[in-house]
Order: structure tokens, then C-alpha cells, then sequence
């Protein structure tokens, strides 16, 4: 799948962070594998050393830059066609907010049997994002930078590069 340049943030050797395309939530990132493989194993030796610095710089730019509650980081998805990719999901404290503020989210608290450890958890939130942020025609309105502002702001601190011949 070809990324609008846009949407790019930064680069390494063996990985490729962009924006999500589909998302109107601000930071959301994703990071792709440049090797055409949905399997972590079957990458290099370096693409693997690349990849835990690149989710600790991914999720400390989101908290210190965009002020992101959390950073929720996940593999999903299983479609042909795509390389191995994570999602790194901001949660500002105004997500959180709409969250609650949304009676039809409520509903989730049907299928626990007893009381959680936290209020809510990363599974609720994610799905929130998803259906709120990358699939409604008209997402919530965002509080603070927007997705390009975001994209620009993640570019310089992550320091956009292109990868070493």
C-alpha cells in the first residue's frame, strides 16, 4: 500500500512510521516493516534492533509532544497484502473524556462479570478510537494540535530521515 507522503513521519533501514491514514485522531501512528513478510521472524537481525528503540522514541514523542495520556502500541490484522505493522494509539485525556461522555460505550460494561481493575482498558479505548476517530464520516472534534500540525510536530522531533544507502 503506497502512503501519501503527507502522511509520513520518519524512517528507519527496516521500518516506515506514518500517520494513519484514516484517522482524524491526532498522532496515531503507524509502523510498517519494509521487509514483505506479516511475521516477526522472518525479519533481520537489524530490522529487530530498529524496532524497540523506534516504539520507545514513537511512544516518548506522543507523551512529551502531543501530551498523550497513554500510548497503547498493538499488533493487529491479519490481511494479505500487508507487511508487518503496529499501531500506536495516543489516549489524551479528552479521549478518555468522550468515552465516557458517550452513553452508547456504556453497553461495554455488560460483558465483564465483576468489577475490572480500572475503570475502563485499553481494549475499550481502542475501539473507541477506532469507531470514533477512523470510521465515522464526521469524527469528534479534536482538542488540540490537528493531524497535520501532529504530523509536522512528529516529523521534526522524531527527526525525519530518509534510510542509509
Amino acid at each position: 500500500m503506497e502512503i501519501p507522503q503527507h502522511f509520513h513521519v520518519t524512517e528507519t533501514a527496516g521500518w516506515f512510521v506514518n500517520h494513519r491514514i484514516n484517522s482524524a485522531l491526532p498522532g496515531y501512528l503507524m509502523i510498517s516493516s519494509k521487509t514483505d513478510t506479516n511475521d516477526l521472524s522472518d525479519l533481520s537481525e537489524d530490522a529487530l534492533a530498529e524496532f524497540g528503540p523506534l516504539l520507545a522514541r514513537a511512544q516518548s514523542v506522543l507523551k512529551q509532544q502531543l501530551n498523550a495520556q497513554r500510548v497503547y502500541i498493538g499488533r493487529y490484522g491479519h490481511s494479505p497484502g500487508y507487511p508487518i505493522h503496529f499501531h500506536v494509539i495516543p489516549i489524551y485525556d479528552w479521549v478518555e473524556e468522550l468515552f465516557w461522555k458517550d452513553a452508547r460505550y456504556r453497553l461495554l460494561e455488560n460483558f465483564a462479570e465483576g468489577p475490572g481493575e480500572t475503570a475502563t482498558d485499553g481494549a475499550e479505548l481502542t475501539l473507541f478510537v477506532w469507531r470514533e476517530f477512523c470510521e465515522r464520516a464526521e469524527p469528534p472534534p479534536v482538542k488540540g494540535p490537528s493531524v497535520s500540525e501532529a504530523i509536522e510536530l512528529l516529523r521534526e522531533t522524531m527527526r525525519f530521515s530518509a534510510p542509509e544507502a
